[in-house]
């Protein structure tokens, strides 16, 4: 991330193949708030350690609450990581986050055992 310009067109450029970005457990490590101002990201994921807090954390759910708010004030997609029982779900839902996954829903498996037909979405 030297050099934001030619990320930035290079991005862009596979956008317009029609690829769609997300940036990975949005919230932690070199992740930054200045990426969605500068780059066209259709979905953030919500770091998984986020949602783990969720039920015992008031900071957790703060966070995940406001991640939440501003992806979509910017029509960013969101993606919740790490969804495991149903209070995390609901609060998600309450939120109006608008994809998740975890073993909540299935344990990792291969794509040819996937129906993307009834993938479930939060919602």
């Amino acid at each position: 991330m030297e050099n934001t310009e030619v990320v930035k067109e290079s991005l862009q450029r596979l956008k317009e193949l029609g690829v769609s970005m997300s940036i990975d457990d949005f919230g932690t490590g070199y992740t930054s708030l200045s990426y969605l101002r500068q780059f066209a990201f259709d979905r953030v994921k919500i770091d998984r350690s986020f949602i783990g807090d969720i039920e015992e954390d008031l900071n957790g759910k703060a966070i995940t609450s406001s991640i939440i708010a501003l992806a979509h004030k910017l029509n960013i997609g969101v993606i919740a990581e790490g969804i495991e029982n149903q209070d995390q779900l609901g609060f998600l839902e309450e939120e109006l986050c608008d994809e998740g996954q975890g073993y909540y829903f299935s344990p990792p498996k291969p794509a040819a055992q996937i129906d993307f037909q009834t993938w479930p979405k939060i919602k």
